[in-house]
This record gives structure tokens, sequence and C-alpha cells, in this order.
């Protein structure tokens, strides 16, 4: 039955305090996702497998939990247990309303709720009937959550984007926080500096995958390669039906160039596919949040959709366990790191290639632009300061010049050289 399927995944319903044993480290940065629990409208949690969206739903239950709910009224389901896949989500709903919680408020959380045809039509049904159920839902893909909601639930809904560990979080789980190292003052020992230093090493080559942080490693390559491929065959080849070769050489050639421009002609030419499919697998590939593209910066919008992007991948770690690599790419490294850090932090950004190339154009939300180049290196080749400089020259719009290094802080020729891990740590 339905419902002795239901009580596995909800094993407060037994004994309340067993949520501690699921709900993880805290993350600061999702504190506004946690609270949510307390209003109406439907809490929407998308972002790439394994970035911790689960682990946010359990710790959404223990604040329940810990408030006085009853472990009755709150439902977890992860839809896909392949003991619910005959299930609709009426008969999951009312199994648990009629043998579980008949009358009082529901907390619903539906985990991958896209693997429910009809979804969003469901819940809108409940949410404008004004049921007494409050729902948080999670997906792996942009695409179904952002396009078929987009009309459904306008007006419904909250939606956050949940990342891997920023480095400020890979700190926090590494019990070093930034009242420790005095960084909010400007102060930080030598010490202190060393093992943040250490710590970034393992950042740029591990990721932030929160599981990775824990295991041993000798076993983290071998998960990170699990996560490759379960991201790949479930949330991108199985549910469009593509070639599992191609989709998966083409998956493992952008992870080799990544912070590289694309050029379709290359992709074709190296991996004998047409424009249409790689166009159509890279679509893929950005819904399921592995890969992202950056346009070219232009007040121009034909010139910025015309010119081609450049590829960046999730996350360090995911790249280098499946990639192949011939060094230790740290300068990519960084600058994908940064490019996610951009994304994470909700940043317009863009990269500028004239005579030299700038990896990111900010624009702020006063319409000022902010040009950041990324070396990660303390022996600064003057074509990181040129480009920025020929930058500002052609766009009077240019607020601040930044150079991330690996330890070099100083201000030069209206250039601000700021180590890359203090960039990182700022608010």
């Amino acid at each position: 039955m339905i419902i002795e399927i239901l009580t596995e995944w909800n094993p407060w319903w037994e004994k309340k305090e067993l949520i501690h044993e699921i709900k993880g480290r805290q993350r600061p940065h999702y504190d506004d996702l946690i609270d949510s629990i307390g209003i109406r409208e439907i809490t929407i949690i998308t972002g790439i497998r394994r970035s911790g969206k689960s682990t946010l739903m359990y710790q959404m239950v223990d604040s329940l939990l810990t408030r006085g709910i009853s472990p009755e009224q709150i439902l977890f389901v992860n839809l896909e247990d392949k003991k619910l896949i005959k299930s609709n989500l009426d008969e999951i709903y009312n199994s648990y309303r009629g043998r579980l919680n008949p009358d009082k408020k529901a907390f619903i959380f539906l985990d991958e709720v896209h693997r429910k045809k009809g979804w969003e039509a469901w819940i809108r049904k409940k949410y404008d009937l004004k049921t007494n159920d409050k729902f948080v839902i999670s997906g792996s893909s942009s695409y179904l959550l952002k396009k078929e909601y987009a009309t459904l639930l306008t007006g419904r809904n909250l939606t956050f984007d949940v990342f891997p560990l920023s480095f400020k979080e890979y700190l926090l789980f590494a019990n070093l926080s930034p009242e420790q190292a005095k960084l909010k003052k400007g102060i930080i020992l030598d010490r202190t500096k060393h093992l943040i230093l250490k710590h970034l090493r393992k950042y740029l080559t591990q990721g932030g995958f929160p599981e990775i942080f824990f295991k041993e490693e000798r076993y983290k390559t071998q998960i990170l390669e699990q996560y490759f491929d379960d991201i790949l065959y479930k949330d991108i080849i199985d549910r469009y039906n593509l070639n599992s070769q191609k989709a998966k050489d083409l998956a493992l050639f952008l992870m080799t160039n990544f912070t590289g421009i694309i050029s379709l002609r290359n992709l074709r030419k190296s991996l004998g596919m047409s424009y249409d499919t790689i166009k159509d697998y890279l679509s893929y590939y950005k819904e399921a949040f592995l890969f992202f593209t950056l346009d070219h910066f232009s007040y121009s919008f034909k010139e910025q959709k015309t010119l081609a992007s450049k590829i960046y991948c999730i996350d360090d770690g995911l790249r280098n366990a499946v990639s192949f690599k011939f060094s230790k790419d740290e300068g990519k490294l960084a600058e994908n790191l940064v490019f996610i850090e951009l994304k994470r932090r909700g940043k317009e950004a863009y990269y500028w290639q004239s005579k030299g190339e700038v990896d990111f154009i900010v624009k702020n939300k006063d319409n000022s632009l902010t040009a950041i180049n990324v070396t990660y290196a303390d022996e600064i080749n003057d074509r990181e300061t040129k480009a920025l400089i020929e930058f500002k020259k052609e766009f009077k719009k240019t607020k601040e010049l930044i150079l991330l290094t690996r330890d070099t802080e100083k201000r030069q020729q209206g250039i601000r050289f700021i180590p890359l891990w203090k960039y990182l740590l700022r608010e």
C-alpha cells in the first residue's frame, strides 16, 4: 500500500528525533529558503542533482518539528522512488490524508516533482482551492520547472536556486567561520590564511558537492564520476531519449574545454555531430544545470547573441573527475569557480574580447560595469592588465577593474588586485 511506502520516507512519523540523522549541516545562505515554510506560496527549489536540495527540505522539516508541528502533519515524498511509479499525485495525497492527517494543515514536500506528469496543474488546483496545504517542491531541471510553472504558477510561488557549496560554505563545513578568521575586520593571522589557502586548493580540485566534502579521499573521484553519470543519464539522456554515446562524448569534450569559447564548427568537426544536435544537447545540459554559457558583452543585442559564447561547468570537482586533463589547469579552475560564484550571487555577467580579453563583465544594478580578469598567479602577465584598461577606455560606464590573483593584493593603474580567496569570501 502507498502509506507503507510513504512511511519509509517519513521516519519522523515513528520518532521525530530521527530527523537529526538526515538534516545535514546548516547553510546560512539558504536561511530565506528555510523560512519560506511559513508562507502560503509554493516554495520551489531548483538545482543540479546532489547539490543539497533534499537536505534543505529536511531542514525545513526540522524547523517545523522544532516549532511544535505534529510529525503527522508533514509529508515528504521522493517521486523518483520506483515503488511510486504507478501512483499519481492524487493517490499519494489521498492515501496520506485518509490514513494519517484528515483535517489538519499539511506540509507537503515533493522531491523531484517533475517525475509526475501534470504536477504543475495539480498543485495549482490545490493552491487555488485554498486547501489546507503548504507545498515545497524540488527538481533538477530548470526547463521543466521554470517553463512549465511560468504560466500556471505565476504569483503563487517563490523559487530558490541551490548550488554546490560556495567557498564560504566550504570553510564553514571545515569549521572555519569568517568570525574565526576575523575576515570581517580585515585582520587575519598567517596560520589562518595558510589554512584558508589549503582549503582553497582542495576546493579547486574536489569542488563543492556537499556529500563529497565528508567522503574519504580515496573515494571522492569515483563518487563524482557516479554523480556525472547520474546527471547525464537520469536528467538528460533518459529524459530526452538521446544517443547516449553522443551525449557523453559532447559532455566530456565540454568538460575538457571548459572556460573556452564554443565553436560549433570545431565541435562538429571533432565529434561528427550536426549543428542542430549540438545545439539541442547543449540546451539539455543547461536545463540540468550541468553547464552554463556566457555571452559576449555588447550594447547591441544582435551582436551579443551572434558572437560565440563561452562554456562553464557547475563544479570544478565534477570537471576534474571526468575530463581529459594534461595539466593542473589551475587558472581555468579558478575562472570557472568565479563564474559559478557570480551565478550564485545572481550577477548579470558577460565576457568581452577585442585586442585583449576580459573574463567577466558584470552589469551592476545602477548600469555601471565591473570588469574582472582571473589569473590565479602572482606573476601577472601584461595582457591581463592591458585588457582591463582597454575595456575601460571603450566603455565609460566602467566603475571598477579587478584582477583576481593567487595572493597579490595592491592597487595599480586603477586596477584592484585581489587574492581569489578574499574575493570569494566577500559579502
